[in-house]
C-alpha cells in the first residue's frame, strides 16, 4: 500500500499497548495474564495503568484505586517506578529514530512518525507498521498498536481501532468508510460533556458531525465549527514536529487529606507557583497566561486561567493570579473540600528584556533557585509558603 493522497504524506501514531503495567509484568512474570494496577494502592490513590487483563472489568487509568478495588478484588497494584519507565522509553524512541528522524513524542509511551520519506527505503506502509512492532518488540520484549494514515488525526484514530498490538492502515476510501460509523467522540476535541450537547442535537457519529448544519456546530464549537466538520472529514494538516516547544509548564499537589481552608490552599498555591516560575526562568522563558487547576474530594476537577500583560516570570505575579483565580472559584463553589491543587502557565515565548525592576527580580529568582537546587527546596521560601508553619 504506498500513501494517500493527501499531501502523499504517511502519519504513523505508534502508542505502546498498557504502557506502565506491561513493563511490570514483562520484568515479573509472577504478574502476566494477572489484572495489574500501577499506582497507589490506598484510599486516595489513583490508577496510572491497567492491564488488559483488568480492562476488562472496566478499570482504567486516572480511576480511583477504591472504585478499581471494588469493580476487581483481586486486581495487584504495583508502585510506580517511573525512573525505569523513562529507561525503556528512550530505547523504544531509539527505535523509532531507525526509521525516520522526524519523531514527536507525546508522552513515554506515544509517538507521531512521519515516515513519508521512508518508504522509498522500506516499501510499503504495511511493511513499514509490521517492522516498527516488530522492532519494538525485539528491543523492549513490549507490544505496540500502530495506526498509519495521511494525517495525524487518521492516524491517531487508527492506532486505536486494533489494540492491543495492533496494525490499522487508512488512506483514500478507506478514511470515510472506517471513521464515518464511530462515535463523534474519536474526533479530538470532543470530550465526555460535548459528546452529551451533541448527542441531544442527534448528532451521534462522525458522519453525523460531517454533515451536520452550520448553526448547530457554531452552538457547540463556536468559531471551531468549520475545523471540526474538517476534522470529521478526516482533514488535518498540522505537521509532525520533532522538536516540539513547551506548551506549557505546571506542578500539581495531591493532598492525604482533603483542603476546605483558604489560608491552607494559598500556603499550598504558594509552594506550587515557586516551583513552576523556577522553571520558567531555568528555561529562560516568559509566560502570558496562568493558569490553576482544582480537583474536589469527589474527583470534579475545573481549570481557571488568566492572560497576564506584559509577560511574566516571576514567583510573585504566578502567585497573585493564582490566588486571584483561586478566590473567585472558592466564592462560587462555597466550602468544596480540595483534593488537588496544580499551578501552571502557558503561552510561553523566549525571556524579553525587560526594566530595571524586572531584571533585578530575575536576579534575585535565579539566585533562590541555584540556592534551593543547592540545599532542597525548604532552604528558601517565601513568606506565603511559610505561613504558619
Amino acid at each position: 500500500m504506498t500513501a494517500g493522497t493527501d499531501q502523499e504524506r504517511c502519519i504513523a501514531h505508534v502508542d505502546m499497548d498498557a504502557f506502565y503495567a506491561s513493563v511490570e509484568q514483562r520484568d515479573r512474570p509472577e504478574l502476566r495474564g494477572l489484572p495489574v494496577l500501577v499506582g497507589g494502592s490506598g484510599d486516595r490513590g489513583v490508577v496510572a495503568a491497567a492491564s488488559y487483563e483488568a480492562r476488562r472489568f472496566g478499570i482504567r487509568s486516572a480511576m480511583p484505586a477504591t472504585e478499581a478495588r471494588r469493580r476487581c478484588p483481586d486486581a495487584l497494584f504495583v508502585k510506580p517506578r517511573m525512573s525505569h519507565y523513562k529507561d525503556v522509553s528512550t530505547e523504544i524512541f531509539r527505535v523509532f529514530g531507525e526509521f525516520t528522524p522526524d519523531v514527536e513524542g507525546l508522552s513515554l509511551d506515544e509517538a507521531f512518525l512521519d515516515l513519508t520519506a521512508s518508504l522509498r527505503l522500506f516499501g510499503t506502509a504495511s511493511d513499514l507498521g509490521i517492522r516498527i512492532k516488530e522492532r519494538v518488540k525485539e528491543e523492549t520484549g513490549l507490544t505496540a498498536s500502530v495506526g498509519i494514515g495521511p494525517n495525524k488525526l487518521v492516524a491517531k484514530i487508527a492506532s486505536d481501532l486494533d489494540k492491543p498490538d495492533g496494525l490499522c492502515i487508512l488512506f483514500g476510501p478507506q478514511i470515510s468508510a472506517t471513521l464515518d460509523p464511530l462515535s463523534a467522540s474519536v474526533i479530538g476535541g470532543i470530550g465526555p460533556r460535548t459528546a452529551q450537547r451533541l448527542d441531544r442535537l442527534g448528532i451521534h457519529t462522525v458522519l453525523d458531525l460531517r454533515n451536520a448544519p452550520d448553526h448547530q456546530l457554531e452552538r457547540v464549537f463556536g468559531r471551531y465549527a468549520a475545523r471540526m466538520r474538517q476534522k470529521a472529514s478526516g482533514i488535518d494538516d498540522r505537521p509532525v514536529c520533532s522538536h516540539r516547544p513547551d506548551q506549557s509548564i505546571s506542578a500539581e499537589e495531591t493532598f492525604s487529606t482533603d483542603i476546605a481552608e483558604p489560608a491552607a490552599l494559598r500556603r499550598k498555591l504558594a509552594g506550587l507557583a515557586q516551583r513552576v516560575a523556577a522553571r520558567v526562568r531555568a528555561k529562560g522563558l516568559q509566560a502570558s497566561v496562568v493558569i490553576i487547576k482544582v480537583r474536589k474530594s469527589d474527583f470534579q476537577t475545573f481549570s481557571r486561567q488568566r492572560r497576564v500583560t506584559p509577560a511574566i516570570g516571576d514567583e510573585a505575579t504566578v502567585y497573585r493570579v493564582a490566588v486571584d483565580l483561586l478566590s473567585v472559584w472558592l466564592t462560587d463553589n462555597p466550602g468544596a473540600r480540595l483534593r488537588l491543587l496544580g499551578v501552571g502557565v502557558s503561552g510561553l515565548s523566549d525571556a524579553a528584556q525587560l526594566g530595571l525592576f524586572s531584571e533585578s527580580s530575575d536576579r534575585l529568582g535565579s539566585t533562590l533557585d541555584t540556592i534551593r537546587d543547592r540545599f532542597g527546596q525548604a532552604a528558601m521560601g517565601t513568606g506565603r509558603s511559610r505561613e504558619g508553619d
